[in-house]
């Protein structure tokens, strides 16, 4: 079977974006939690300035978002 005859899901570019995402968001939260522990992580998370946990955070809610449109069916086309 060819590539053309059946539609392999998630199997795409929206996915691998997704996955790489999430991947080096959770990375970065991971580094963080090891170096400053929960408590001050968690203060990090609700402070008013722009933080490495805020923005991580934000990439993993854009990488689901890449993966959950990866996984999405798209219309077959006979």
């Amino acid at each position: 079977m060819g590539s053309n005859e059946y539609y392999r899901r998630g199997r795409n570019w929206f996915t691998a974006i997704g996955t790489l995402f999430v991947v080096m968001a959770g990375i970065v939260l991971v580094q963080q939690l090891l170096i400053w522990g929960p408590e001050f992580m968690a203060d990090f998370l609700v402070n008013e300035h722009l933080t490495h946990e805020k923005v991580s955070v934000g990439m993993i809610v854009f990488g689901s978002t890449m993966i959950a449109l990866g996984f999405k069916k798209k219309p077959v086309k006979y």
